[in-house]
């Protein structure tokens, strides 16, 4: 399947991808603050703190839905760049690993939604507790599975290692890069 969408040649768009507790939300943060644009959140978060109960296979689906509805509202404001905080393929490796299945429908959306680059943060940052957070040894393992689907995929996408300040400049320089083709 092609990888194209209406945004495509419109706007940059950048998805930050990998396991808990690698950075991606302040790297987006500061992505977009650098890039003075808007950045498209983790709907999880949000939904996750209201349901107050354990989260289900269904559940990871509304998320799914609502993380499009909200990345496709944001992409319509920005002139530029558009930083997204995940994508679907953090779902669909997220539902595959806690429950061994992920419909259809998201595993379609991973192909076919466009991205001009995936920033994978590694784990070499310290883990922060966060009652969402589930799997503080298993980062590795999780790291290891956003490599090998990126690669299967064949999308493009870039390490993003080691400080704050290493990590913004490499992104930086990643998106400047496609910017001025």
């Amino acid at each position: 399947m092609e990888k194209n969408d209406e945004s495509r040649g419109k706007i940059l768009k950048v998805a930050i991808v990998g396991p808990e507790s690698t950075g991606k939300t302040v790297l987006a943060e500061t992505l977009a603050q650098h890039y003075s644009t808007e950045w498209v959140p983790e709907y999880a978060r949000d939904y996750l703190d209201r349901i107050n109960r354990p989260y289900t296979l269904e559940d990871l689906e509304t998320i799914a839905l609502e993380q499009l509805n909200l990345e496709d509202r944001l992409a319509k404001k920005v002139k530029n760049v558009l930083i997204c905080d995940t994508n679907l393929l953090v779902i669909k490796i997220w539902s595959e690993f806690k429950y061994g299945f992920c419909p259809e429908w998201i595993r379609n959306e991973v192909q076919s939604r466009y991205y001009d680059i995936h920033l994978l943060t590694y784990i070499d940052i310290p883990w922060e507790e966060d009652p969402q957070r589930e799997h503080p040894h298993k980062r590795q393992f999780l790291y290891d599975l956003y490599f090998n689907e990126l690669q299967k995929i064949g999308v493009a996408f870039l390490e993003i290692k080691g400080s704050p300040e290493k990590r913004l400049a490499r992104s930086i320089e990643a998106i400047n890069f496609l910017l001025e083709k």
